[in-house]
């Protein structure tokens, strides 16, 4: 297999080269944020040796006319299945049996070692009405496709949750089916430096981090980066100078669910707070009524990455909190939505209040992506727990610590503080303040375990100044530890 175009991926592409080598039938599942690079992983990996593809089509308003919707699915897939070798003569398929027959007569002309299907944007290409075409598609898995040892089906899909509920952990004939799944997952900061230097970027690490911050790793928005402009000209570019970013924004959650408006609704809610919120404080902002309508929009908002559900400790009950986590999402939220957008809209903000406010909160959620990072610069054996905690010190003062790794092995507490700075971070008198009072309150509160130790971890970008107040820091962690 040639994977030179590829960046990253290590792990997908050594599992898809075992499956392609294997000796018997495989069936695989690929998910995860639309822009993401699903397709291109699979069109790129298996290039000419793939024998059939398809893919679904999105249709705004489809629900209201499932015959409609289901016709158009099955005209395209006839279309793609006339590419593969399909016999002019046969008549157009009237369901999808008719549908899965044809390709099983395509299939079986194909003198090829193994056979390589891909069903692209499968939750479109089924429908609102999809139970027809999941228990053809499982029919014929168990009746033909299986028993030849030489097929390898892949079906993808942006719809996460579609994709776990119908295809996962289907209950019909699809049930155990599935060989492998993928959660595909944004780049890490060291795929995207390779990713840059791979265009002929020549950036700064700190200028790296400024691009994640706004664009996350998605293969989709590095693509759209110019190597004969700076970053802060390409986000004009990108977000600033162009009407579209409007719609790009639905078109992250358009398709990926029946009621695209209320999705986004939900992700507005969550965006306007950066720690995050409650079920029941999103449904008294949202007036979505909190319950299973609620859940499901959230569950399939976490499913997708969009959302991160977490624990927060320090009141009387653990809060299950949900965090809006998708880069891309929370700077157009920040600076683009309900404006008009002009150009240079991002140079005349860089270093600006609002700029250092953005920086500041999307730093720390860089750092909380890059968590296995952290652990290894910590030499840590494993992690326990990490959570975000809030309580008072003994004194009556707030403090709240957006980071606690625990680790039973090494009998202690890592209390992290994440700094966005454009130089050497200084610990002024105010900061040692704040960071003392955070040691007393969460070493006198409940979750503290009397028998383990504190570290206080500071995650920087360019690393601590060594001043009058900078011994309260135990470790600093760099940007270089984050690209590791």
């Amino acid at each position: 297999m040639n994977v030179s175009n590829i960046i990253g991926r290590d792990n997908e592409i050594a599992e898809l080269q075992r499956l392609y080598r294997s000796k018997k039938s495989e069936f695989i599942a690929i998910f995860g944020r639309r822009r993401i690079g699903k397709s291109f992983l699979i069109n790129e990996f298996f290039r000419n040796k793939i024998s059939f593809s398809a893919v679904g089509t999105y249709l705004k308003g489809s629900d209201k006319d499932n015959v409609s919707y289901r016709q158009i699915q099955l005209e395209h897939f006839y279309d793609s299945l006339k590419i593969a070798g399909l016999d002019q003569t046969e008549p157009p398929p009237r369901n999808w049996r008719e549908c899965f027959f044809l390709l099983r007569k395509v299939l079986s002309r194909k003198r090829s070692r193994r056979k390589v299907i891909f069903l692209d944007e499968l939750p479109w290409l089924a429908g609102p009405q999809s139970a027809e075409m999941i228990a053809e598609l499982g029919y014929f898995w168990n009746s033909w496709a299986d028993s030849q040892r030489n097929i390898v089906l892949i079906v993808c899909g942006s719809a996460t949750s579609w994709i776990l509920d119908n295809i996962i952990h289907d209950y019909g004939g699809l049930h155990n089916r599935i060989t492998k799944f993928f959660r595909l997952r944004p780049f890490t900061l060291a795929e995207c430096e390779k990713y840059y230097k791979k265009r002929g970027f020549h950036l700064s690490r700190y200028e790296m981090c400024i691009s994640y911050m706004a664009l996350g790793g998605i293969p989709y928005y590095l693509d759209k980066l110019n190597p004969k402009l700076t970053i802060a000209e390409n986000l004009d570019h990108i977000f600033f100078a162009d009407e579209t970013i409007h719609q790009e924004f639905k078109d992250v959650y358009a398709g990926l669910y029946a009621t695209t408006d209320r999705y986004v609704d939900v992700v507005k809610t969550v965006g306007r707070r950066f720690y995050g919120m409650t079920q029941a404080e999103i449904s008294e902002a949202s007036s979505i009524k909190s319950g299973g309508t609620l859940s499901r929009l959230l569950t399939n908002l976490k499913d997708s990455g969009i959302i991160h559900e977490y624990p927060r400790y320090g009141k009387q009950r653990v809060e299950t909190v949900y965090q809006l986590r998708d880069f891309f999402s929370l700077f157009y939220l920040k600076f683009i939505d309900g404006r008009q957008v002009s150009a240079g809209g991002w140079l005349s903000k860089d270093r600006t209040g609002a700029f250092n406010s953005w920086a500041g909160d999307t730093f720390e959620l860089l750092c909380f992506e890059h968590l296995s990072q952290i652990k290894n610069a910590l030499r840590l054996p494993s992690i326990d727990r990490r959570f975000s905690w809030r309580g008072t010190s003994p004194e009556g003062k707030g403090a709240q610590i957006d980071l606690v790794i625990e680790c039973n092995a090494a009998r202690t507490d890592y209390l992290c503080e994440m700094k966005f700075c454009a130089d050497n971070f200084v610990i002024e008198k105010r900061t040692r303040d704040d960071i003392q009072n955070k040691i007393e309150a969460y070493t006198a509160s409940k979750m503290h375990s009397k028998t383990h130790s504190l570290q206080i971890v500071l995650v920087t970008t360019l690393g601590l100044y060594k001043g009058m107040h900078s011994g309260l820091i135990n470790q600093t962690l760099t940007l270089k530890d984050l690209f590791s």
